[in-house]
């Protein structure tokens, strides 16, 4: 096992030992990682999300896809657009609905998703070099454990 880094002596001590600010600073390394990847590819994480979504969850509504990727609706209209340009999705008339969009995957988004989801994996590895592989399953253990956690909580209270 390799030897922990020092912390910072720029950085207050009493920051250093809160969790909190620890998976903050964590995400911001995390963020800038993913971010420069996407970037050589052209693409920015949001495009990603979305790419992803639908290639998961298959073709949606503007709507229900903006909540599926958390994204608010100016922001994901100017995603969409940067899609719908490069080919990667179609926006098409609901038949059931002609008053919104569906939003499919093309054969071309399929194909960019194949090679942004290789680089995604890098970046992924590149972010936990320093651990090992049972500490890497360890730690998605634990983010998963209090992300469903704060989900359910918000969830509850928003009842």
């Amino acid at each position: 096992m390799e030897p922990t880094p020092a912390p910072d002596p720029q950085q207050p001590r009493a920051l250093a030992r809160l969790p909190s600010w620890l998976v903050g600073q964590v995400a911001m390394h995390a963020n800038r990682i993913v971010g420069q990847t996407l970037g050589e590819e052209g693409v920015r994480k949001q495009h990603f999300a979305v790419l992803t979504a639908l290639q998961e969850q298959g073709s949606v509504s503007q709507a229900a896809l903006g909540r599926r990727v958390w994204m608010d609706r100016s922001d994901l209209n100017g995603v969409l657009n940067d899609l719908e340009r490069d080919g990667l999705v179609a926006r098409v008339r609901d038949e059931g609905d002609r008053r919104r969009n569906v939003i499919a995957l093309t054969p071309a988004g399929g194909e960019a998703l194949r090679r942004l989801n290789a680089r995604v994996e890098a970046a992924q590895e590149a972010l936990l070099e320093p651990l090992s592989g049972e500490e890497r399953a360890e730690l998605r253990r634990l983010l998963t454990r209090l992300r469903d956690h704060h989900a359910a909580r918000r969830r509850a209270s928003a009842s």
